[in-house]
């Protein structure tokens, strides 16, 4: 456990992630480039954003969620993308403290933001962020030698084995998106912890769909996005992992093996 202020600071770089996340998303989805020199803009007047303009949390609230040259409404997406960030953020920073998990935690955040933003809006899950977010995780478990490289590599193949075998079996109902996503939450997660995620994403799931099919609010037939239940699957993991294995008998492994 850490102080107040460690879990502040989390809170604080986590908006930050949000706000990068959420930028790169809206402007992956409209097709436009987020590196580089391009500059953030008012959607409705096209206004260049100052840096007053930008900051995570506080600037939405001190300007009312309106632009401040033309007062148009500022999509409540930024708000609630900085401030769901922060809040993880600052419950990874206390949940891990200073250890190597908070630093696959905090790494994870923005792949996690980013995927959920975009298979939400467009029900798509861009390839080029989950091969990077699988890249990262291995990178990260370098670290560790080849343990951690091993179970980072077996955790990515059975997550991406898993959805594999249910798109053949769906003959294509579902998106290989949703594979190549389980490819980088599984090298984040290891072998062990990337199935925790894959039971978990697919309950948190049904918890929300079968009472929305319950009340006709969706049918059989409608594309419900998968993407951000995995990541909430992943984020459970993470932060009950190590508590919830070696209640079914198994070890957990490094680095969330925090108890």
């Amino acid at each position: 456990m850490v102080g107040g202020i460690y879990i502040f600071l989390g809170f604080c770089f986590g908006t930050a992630l949000g706000s990068f996340a959420n930028a790169a998303a809206m402007r992956t989805v409209a097709e436009k480039k987020w590196w580089g020199r391009e500059r953030s803009v008012c959607d409705s007047c096209g206004r260049v954003l100052s840096s007053c303009d930008l900051i995570p949390v506080i600037s939405f609230v001190v300007l009312q969620g309106r632009c401040r040259s033309c007062r148009a409404p500022i999509p409540l997406r930024h708000f609630t993308a900085e401030l769901s960030c922060g809040a993880l953020a600052a419950l990874f920073t206390w949940r891990f403290g200073l250890t190597p998990a908070l630093a696959f935690a905090g790494a994870s955040l923005p792949f996690l933001a980013f995927n959920t933003l975009t298979d939400l809006e467009t029900g798509y899950i861009y390839d080029s962020w989950a091969v990077a977010m699988a890249v990262c995780g291995m990178l990260l478990r370098a670290a560790h030698g080849w343990p951690g490289l091993l179970d980072g590599l077996f955790g990515a193949l059975a997550g991406f084995g898993v959805i594999g075998a249910i798109i053949v079996a769906s003959r294509g109902r579902m998106g290989l998106g949703d594979a190549v996503l389980m490819l980088g939450i599984g090298a984040f997660m290891g072998f062990k912890l990337s199935l925790l995620s894959l039971y978990l994403g697919f309950m948190c799931g049904g918890l929300v769909v079968i009472p929305l099919l319950l009340a006709k609010m969706v049918t059989r037939k409608t594309a419900v996005p998968l993407g951000p239940f995995l990541c909430a699957g992943m984020v459970l993991s993470m932060l009950f992992g190590s508590k919830i294995l070696p209640y079914l008998g198994y070890i957990t492994q490094w680095p969330w093996n925090i108890f």
